[in-house]
């Protein structure tokens, strides 16, 4: 799992695009997270710019329990949510990256919300984990 200062990615392989979102989407549900939205990026630029654009999408993941007590430290850290998590073809093949919270987080100046992101963060890298 590679780091990028702000997430962390992965490539994935052996899997269909589909499988892949899938694979996500599993991952992250036995992490206690569901996906509240799911933006197709290719099928928005073709629509609305006729741009040919890889597949790419973006999952809204939310951890109820989490975003709760994000919520409850800081009312207006919902700014910073839900966590993201894209599922893209790139050069090398399918990659997955997530947004880390103990990145995102630290834009709040709020002590409170440390352990919530610590917690969020160490559920999204072991949904990383759970990809291979």
């Amino acid at each position: 799992m590679a780091g990028l200062g702000y997430g962390y990615e992965k490539h994935l392989v052996g899997m269909t695009f589909e499988q892949a979102v899938e694979s996500v989407t599993t991952a992250l549900q036995e992490e206690g997270f569901g996906v509240l939205t799911v933006i197709d990026v290719k099928d928005t630029l073709k629509r609305k710019l006729d741009v040919d654009f890889r597949r790419y999408v973006i999952l809204g993941a939310c951890n109820p329990v989490l975003a709760e007590r994000a919520l409850e430290a800081e009312p207006q850290v919902g700014l910073l949510l839900p966590c993201n998590v894209v599922v893209q073809e790139a050069e090398r093949g399918l990659m997955v990256s997530i947004l880390a919270p103990k990145a995102m987080f630290r834009v709040v100046e709020n002590p409170a919300l440390a352990e919530v992101a610590e917690e969020a963060d160490e559920r999204l890298q072991r949904v990383m984990d759970a990809l291979g």
